[in-house]
Protein backbone atom coordinates (compact mmCIF):
# COMPACT_ATOMS: atom_id res chain seq x y z
CA UNK A 1 0.00 0.00 0.00
CA UNK A 2 1.39 3.51 -1.09
CA UNK A 3 2.83 5.64 2.48
CA UNK A 4 0.06 7.74 3.14
CA UNK A 5 0.96 11.80 4.60
CA UNK A 6 -0.41 14.34 6.76
CA UNK A 7 0.36 17.98 5.66
CA UNK A 8 0.47 20.55 8.36
CA UNK A 9 -1.46 23.69 7.10
CA UNK A 10 -2.40 26.82 8.59
CA UNK A 11 -2.51 28.95 6.16
CA UNK A 12 0.89 30.54 5.99
CA UNK A 13 3.53 31.01 3.09
CA UNK A 14 5.42 28.24 3.96
CA UNK A 15 2.73 25.70 4.85
CA UNK A 16 2.45 26.91 0.74
CA UNK A 17 5.62 25.42 0.39
CA UNK A 18 4.66 22.46 2.48
CA UNK A 19 1.21 21.99 -0.02
CA UNK A 20 4.00 22.28 -3.27
CA UNK A 21 5.83 19.08 -1.68
CA UNK A 22 2.62 17.60 -0.64
CA UNK A 23 2.12 17.93 -4.74
CA UNK A 24 5.33 15.96 -5.50
CA UNK A 25 4.24 13.19 -2.88
CA UNK A 26 0.82 12.34 -4.20
CA UNK A 27 2.99 12.37 -7.72
CA UNK A 28 4.56 9.39 -6.18
CA UNK A 29 1.18 7.82 -4.99
CA UNK A 30 1.13 9.15 -1.44
CA UNK A 31 -2.35 9.82 0.15
CA UNK A 32 -2.52 13.25 1.49
CA UNK A 33 -4.77 14.87 4.01
CA UNK A 34 -4.60 18.04 5.46
CA UNK A 35 -4.42 19.09 9.18
CA UNK A 36 -4.64 22.19 11.52
CA UNK A 37 -4.12 22.28 15.02
CA UNK A 38 -6.36 24.02 17.17
CA UNK A 39 -4.18 24.34 20.91
CA UNK A 40 -7.92 24.88 22.77
CA UNK A 41 -11.43 25.14 22.45
CA UNK A 42 -13.57 28.54 22.72
CA UNK A 43 -15.68 28.49 26.75
CA UNK A 44 -18.76 30.08 24.91
CA UNK A 45 -20.73 27.55 22.12
CA UNK A 46 -21.02 30.69 19.85
CA UNK A 47 -17.51 31.52 19.57
CA UNK A 48 -16.58 27.92 19.28
CA UNK A 49 -19.11 27.96 16.47
CA UNK A 50 -16.47 30.82 14.79
CA UNK A 51 -13.51 29.35 15.25
CA UNK A 52 -14.71 25.82 14.06
CA UNK A 53 -15.90 28.14 10.70
CA UNK A 54 -12.48 29.30 10.61
CA UNK A 55 -10.71 26.03 10.80
CA UNK A 56 -12.90 24.46 8.22
CA UNK A 57 -12.63 27.58 6.33
CA UNK A 58 -8.61 27.47 6.01
CA UNK A 59 -7.88 23.56 5.61
CA UNK A 60 -10.52 23.63 2.59
CA UNK A 61 -8.21 26.95 1.18
CA UNK A 62 -5.65 24.25 1.83
CA UNK A 63 -7.37 21.57 -0.40
CA UNK A 64 -8.06 24.65 -3.19
CA UNK A 65 -4.18 24.74 -3.39
CA UNK A 66 -3.27 20.75 -3.33
CA UNK A 67 -5.77 20.33 -5.98
CA UNK A 68 -7.98 17.38 -6.80
CA UNK A 69 -8.30 14.74 -5.79
CA UNK A 70 -10.24 16.36 -2.84
CA UNK A 71 -8.02 16.17 0.41
CA UNK A 72 -9.06 14.74 3.49
CA UNK A 73 -9.29 17.73 6.35
CA UNK A 74 -9.06 17.21 9.83
CA UNK A 75 -8.83 19.39 12.85
CA UNK A 76 -6.69 18.63 16.09
CA UNK A 77 -7.37 20.11 19.54
CA UNK A 78 -4.35 20.02 20.99
CA UNK A 79 -2.32 22.25 23.26
CA UNK A 80 0.72 21.47 21.42
CA UNK A 81 1.20 21.66 17.64
CA UNK A 82 4.05 18.33 17.29
CA UNK A 83 1.81 16.61 19.49
CA UNK A 84 -1.61 17.04 18.38
CA UNK A 85 0.28 15.79 14.55
CA UNK A 86 1.70 12.71 16.23
CA UNK A 87 -1.38 11.57 17.91
CA UNK A 88 -3.24 12.28 14.57
CA UNK A 89 -0.89 10.33 13.04
CA UNK A 90 -1.18 7.32 15.06
CA UNK A 91 -4.97 7.69 15.01
CA UNK A 92 -4.67 7.72 11.19
CA UNK A 93 -1.60 5.04 10.87
CA UNK A 94 0.24 7.85 8.56
CA UNK A 95 3.26 6.88 7.60
CA UNK A 96 4.78 10.83 7.06
CA UNK A 97 3.83 14.27 8.74
CA UNK A 98 4.72 17.07 6.12
CA UNK A 99 6.40 20.59 7.03
CA UNK A 100 7.24 23.77 5.32
CA UNK A 101 10.47 25.71 6.51
CA UNK A 102 10.51 27.74 9.59
CA UNK A 103 9.16 31.36 8.75
CA UNK A 104 12.40 33.37 8.16
CA UNK A 105 14.27 30.76 6.45
CA UNK A 106 15.87 32.14 2.90
CA UNK A 107 14.53 31.16 -0.14
CA UNK A 108 16.03 27.77 -1.48
CA UNK A 109 16.99 26.43 1.60
CA UNK A 110 15.59 23.73 4.35
CA UNK A 111 15.21 24.80 7.70
CA UNK A 112 12.82 22.91 9.65
CA UNK A 113 10.24 25.14 12.47
CA UNK A 114 9.77 24.24 15.80
CA UNK A 115 7.31 22.24 15.32
CA UNK A 116 9.16 19.85 13.03
CA UNK A 117 12.23 19.69 15.16
CA UNK A 118 10.32 18.06 18.24
CA UNK A 119 9.58 15.47 15.87
CA UNK A 120 12.86 14.87 14.64
CA UNK A 121 14.02 14.32 18.20
CA UNK A 122 12.54 11.15 18.88
CA UNK A 123 9.56 11.31 17.18
CA UNK A 124 7.89 7.98 15.63
CA UNK A 125 6.29 9.27 12.64
CA UNK A 126 8.88 10.36 9.17
CA UNK A 127 8.84 13.97 8.70
CA UNK A 128 9.49 15.78 5.40
CA UNK A 129 10.16 19.63 5.00
CA UNK A 130 9.82 21.55 2.07
CA UNK A 131 12.60 24.26 1.09
CA UNK A 132 11.28 27.74 1.06
CA UNK A 133 10.21 29.09 -1.72
CA UNK A 134 8.73 25.54 -3.12
CA UNK A 135 5.21 26.85 -2.71
CA UNK A 136 6.57 29.15 -6.16
CA UNK A 137 7.82 26.56 -8.32
CA UNK A 138 5.86 26.05 -11.09
CA UNK A 139 4.10 22.20 -11.35
CA UNK A 140 6.33 21.62 -14.37
CA UNK A 141 9.35 21.95 -12.02
CA UNK A 142 7.85 19.82 -9.76
CA UNK A 143 6.73 17.14 -12.36
CA UNK A 144 10.35 17.14 -13.83
CA UNK A 145 11.78 16.63 -9.98
CA UNK A 146 13.38 12.64 -10.27
CA UNK A 147 16.46 12.25 -8.94
CA UNK A 148 16.87 11.15 -5.27
CA UNK A 149 19.50 11.24 -2.89
CA UNK A 150 20.10 9.67 0.01
CA UNK A 151 22.28 9.23 3.63
CA UNK A 152 21.74 7.45 6.59
CA UNK A 153 22.33 3.70 5.79
CA UNK A 154 20.12 1.20 3.76
CA UNK A 155 16.56 1.93 5.30
CA UNK A 156 17.49 5.72 3.27
CA UNK A 157 18.78 3.55 0.15
CA UNK A 158 15.56 1.94 -0.13
CA UNK A 159 12.95 4.50 0.29
CA UNK A 160 15.12 6.70 -1.96
CA UNK A 161 14.65 4.21 -4.68
CA UNK A 162 11.10 3.38 -3.97
CA UNK A 163 10.45 7.13 -4.37
CA UNK A 164 12.58 7.74 -7.22
CA UNK A 165 10.81 4.48 -8.81
CA UNK A 166 7.47 6.21 -8.37
CA UNK A 167 8.40 9.70 -10.07
CA UNK A 168 10.24 8.04 -12.80
CA UNK A 169 13.68 9.57 -11.61
CA UNK A 170 16.84 7.47 -10.52
CA UNK A 171 18.76 7.53 -7.55
CA UNK A 172 21.44 9.91 -7.39
CA UNK A 173 25.11 8.82 -7.03
CA UNK A 174 25.50 12.13 -4.93
CA UNK A 175 23.08 13.12 -2.26
CA UNK A 176 23.85 16.99 -3.10
CA UNK A 177 23.09 17.09 -6.78
CA UNK A 178 19.64 15.29 -5.90
CA UNK A 179 16.26 16.83 -6.52
CA UNK A 180 14.96 15.17 -3.24
CA UNK A 181 16.93 13.96 -0.48
CA UNK A 182 15.63 11.39 1.91
CA UNK A 183 17.94 10.42 5.86
CA UNK A 184 17.90 7.53 7.84
CA UNK A 185 18.40 7.76 11.47
CA UNK A 186 20.84 5.68 13.33
CA UNK A 187 21.20 2.26 12.99
CA UNK A 188 21.88 1.87 16.74
CA UNK A 189 19.09 3.95 17.91
CA UNK A 190 15.70 3.19 19.67
CA UNK A 191 13.67 1.43 16.89
CA UNK A 192 10.72 3.07 15.41
CA UNK A 193 12.19 6.90 16.73
CA UNK A 194 13.96 9.28 14.61
CA UNK A 195 17.79 9.86 15.61
CA UNK A 196 19.84 11.35 13.16
CA UNK A 197 23.66 11.24 13.29
CA UNK A 198 25.62 14.75 13.44
CA UNK A 199 26.64 14.20 9.95
CA UNK A 200 23.45 13.60 8.51
CA UNK A 201 21.80 16.31 10.37
CA UNK A 202 23.93 19.01 8.95
CA UNK A 203 22.97 17.95 5.27
CA UNK A 204 19.38 18.20 6.30
CA UNK A 205 20.11 21.72 7.92
CA UNK A 206 22.11 22.26 4.48
CA UNK A 207 19.74 20.92 1.90
CA UNK A 208 18.84 22.81 -0.69
CA UNK A 209 15.58 20.25 -1.82
CA UNK A 210 12.62 18.58 0.02
CA UNK A 211 13.88 16.57 2.42
CA UNK A 212 12.37 13.06 4.14
CA UNK A 213 13.46 11.86 7.36
CA UNK A 214 13.25 8.38 8.74
CA UNK A 215 12.58 6.58 12.20
CA UNK A 216 14.87 3.55 12.54
CA UNK A 217 13.60 0.68 10.49
CA UNK A 218 11.25 2.98 8.89
CA UNK A 219 10.05 1.60 5.18
CA UNK A 220 8.32 3.86 3.25
CA UNK A 221 6.65 2.62 0.24
CA UNK A 222 6.14 4.62 -2.61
Amino acid sequence: MPSSAILSYDGTDNDADAVALGRLLRRANADVALAYVRHAPEAENRLEVVERQKAARLLDAGAALLGPPEAERHVVLSASTPEGLAMLAADLGADLIVFGSEYRTPEGHVQPGASAQRLLDGGTTAIAVAPAGMRDWRDAKINELGSVGYDGGEAAAGVAASLAGALGGEVSDSPDAADVLVLGSRPDGPPGQIQLEAAVRQRLEEAPVPVLVLPVGSALIF
